[in-house]
């Protein structure tokens, strides 16, 4: 610029305020991760698919199971008083809903207090698969090793 003219500098107009913002020509900015890779997946969707998985692993073991509804639910439902008192003070990580009502059995997992008996994703997809052959057994009648030959081991 040249200021020996005595004509003040004129002020950036939008066009350069524009350019300051978008510097090294990268454009705006996207997303982190794509919506197909594993990052953009929440907690909550990422549980669910560990449930999924592992009901689909008990379905091809046992057809008897085909009927029954697989569910998350973030906490337990509070137990009544008189409930509380036989169950123990222990926090449940799923349940067993019985058919009723044209509706289906159901297994649920809870999934916070599950998420927080895991340290870690490998140790809550096991503790996912215990909790859903530990239900399955209880509808089924049966052992949990029955269900699941692996079942407790580590």
């Amino acid at each position: 610029m040249d200021t020996s003219s005595g004509v003040p500098p004129v002020p950036p107009g939008p066009a350069d305020r524009h350019r300051r913002r978008d510097r090294h020509g990268r454009g705006m900015r996207g997303p982190v991760a794509p919506p197909q890779v594993p990052l953009a997946l929440s907690r909550a969707d990422t549980f669910d698919s560990l449930v999924s998985d592992s009901a689909d692993r008990l379905r091809r073991r046992l057809p008897q199971l085909a009927g029954v509804d697989f569910a998350v639910r973030e906490v337990p439902w509070l137990p009544r008083e008189d409930e509380a008192a036989d169950e123990g003070d222990g926090v449940p990580l799923g349940g067993l809903e019985r058919a009723g009502a044209g509706r289906p059995d159901r297994i649920v997992v809870y999934r916070r207090p599950v998420e927080l008996r895991a340290r870690d994703g490998d140790e809550r997809a096991q503790l996912v698969h215990e909790v859903v052959v530990e239900q399955a057994a209880e509808l089924l009648g049966l052992a949990p090793e029955s269900v699941d030959p692996g079942y407790g081991e580590d």
